[in-house]
């Protein structure tokens, strides 16, 4: 069950381009700040609904608190300032080396090389979503931007990592995302007020359509708030290695979603993406031992046969 409510993470992030056409117009980190507070709220109605005490002191250690604070806010604050210095392609594609390293952390001495040619496949096939018929150039003014992005892959996949590792039988400790996410809806604040307005108390930036709120409720229900539930759930309990294989998939999600819905267009390089990204998924994960039991099974059963 916990990995589904990985695979169920996965799926919400797919859904962001989606969700993010709306508020295209809405400054990055103030929508941010909006998505985490309504992600901090979860915590809050859950406990109203289980009838627990709605304030009480959280359970993470000084490190959880950096590196939850470091993944969740930093990856944001690394992706969105790369996007001003380097196109959005060069960027995306090298933030989304975070499953290949997940990958190689949850690794094992025995299994890194497997692992490695595995979520290089994953990668590969990522890159036929994410580049699609676009050509990748070089370019020595965007090395910053590239920098920045190569932060978001590192930041994301570590965070990942150390909460896998974390104690998951702590009470509510799933609960920590809430207070996690308290804290990042108020720097993200902090920054759109520093970066994004010139003006703090005007209420008309505040003003939003009924379309935008919806977006925004969505948002923060989903991949900018309770999708960071889930993969916490997922990455305590669950098939850690299968979900950071399958986190490749998230870009495939998101264009097969905007092709269906008409935004986006129906690709020869969809399929080839999820063959590879499959591929690698399997590479990754099954196991040398696996595959020589299957293949005394299958050995026994021809000669059981013969036999017969």
């Amino acid at each position: 069950m916990a990995t589904f409510f990985g695979i169920l993470a996965i799926i919400m992030w797919s859904c962001l381009a989606l969700l993010g056409v709306n508020t295209a117009d809405i400054p990055a980190f103030q929508l941010l700040s909006m998505c985490f507070i309504i992600s901090a709220l979860l915590m809050f109605i859950k406990r109203l609904i289980l009838k627990e005490r709605l304030f009480t002191q959280p359970s993470l250690t000084v490190k959880q608190w950096l590196v939850g604070i470091a993944g969740l806010f930093g990856f944001h604050y690394c992706y969105f300032a790369a996007l001003k210095i380097a196109p959005a392609i060069e960027v995306s594609l090298i933030a989304y080396l975070w499953p290949m390293l997940l990958v190689l952390f949850l690794a094992t001495k025995a299994t890194r090389l497997k692992a490695l040619i595995g979520s290089l496949v994953g990668f590969i096939g990522v890159s036929f979503i994410i580049v699609g018929d676009n050509q990748l150039t070089y370019n020595p003014t965007y090395v910053k931007g590239y920098v920045l992005a190569a932060c978001c892959a590192l930041l994301w996949s570590t965070y990942s990592w150390f909460f896998s590792k974390s104690d998951s039988n702590t009470a509510n400790s799933v609960d920590n995302i809430g207070w996690l996410s308290l804290v990042v809806a108020v720097l993200s604040l902090i920054v759109h007020f520093q970066l994004e307005t010139n003006n703090p108390l005007n209420i008309l930036d505040w003003q939003f359509t009924s379309k935008q709120w919806l977006s925004i409720i969505l948002l923060g229900l989903g991949p900018v708030g309770g999708a960071f539930y889930l993969w916490d759930i997922a990455l305590k309990k669950g098939s850690k290695k299968l979900l950071a294989s399958l986190s490749f998939c998230t870009p495939l999600i998101s264009s097969v979603i905007l092709a269906v819905v008409g935004l986006n267009t129906w690709s020869s390089n969809i399929l080839i993406s999820l063959s590879l990204i499959l591929l690698g998924a399997l590479i990754s994960n099954i196991s040398i031992q696996s595959i020589t039991n299957f293949s005394i099974k299958n050995l026994r059963r021809k000669n059981a046969n013969k036999l017969g």
